[in-house]
């Protein structure tokens, strides 16, 4: 599965960049996070309940960051597992865009596979669930830096 898109943040790009890299942030902006913690230079592990159709599974997991070019833009890399329900892993491509002084589009290429009991729901329910995911994370993640910019 793959999609990309894109989000226009109201913030410079170092602040985007500085939230794209804050795990609190990032914990308070990914839909059903009830863990992300660092456990390394560029790893997290994370905790994620979630549900699609009528599965709904706690997925454990690493992520990783990669090609690092800040404030520009880096590859996230994660796989987890779900238990019975299955596993999920994949990457995406973030781009930071300067619009202008104090507005960042942030840019986005996801690629997902999940596998077992999730594969089984069928691709336009899964892809449907991935985009609304998606979109809800980086909503949520340009009204908490807008925010964060805001207290400053």
């Amino acid at each position: 599965m793959q999609m990309n898109d894109s989000q226009r943040i109201p913030a410079s790009r170092e602040q985007v960049w500085a939230a794209l890299n804050d795990p609190a942030v990032l914990k308070q902006c990914i839909p059903g996070c009830q863990a992300l913690e660092v456990t390394g230079p560029n790893e997290m592990t994370a905790t994620v309940i979630f549900k699609v159709g009528p599965v709904k599974a706690t997925f454990g997991g690493k992520v990783t960051l990669s090609d690092l070019d800040p404030p520009n833009g880096y590859r996230i890399s994660g796989e987890g597992s779900g238990g019975v329900a299955g596993f999920a892993k994949g990457g995406a491509v973030v781009r930071l865009e300067s619009e202008s002084a104090d507005v960042t589009v942030l840019h986005y290429e996801v690629d997902a596979q999940i596998g077992s009991k999730l594969a089984q729901l069928g691709a336009r329910l899964i892809n449907s669930t991935a985009t609304k995911l998606a979109g809800e994370f980086f909503k949520s993640f340009a009204e908490v830096v807008g925010v964060r910019v805001e207290a400053v």
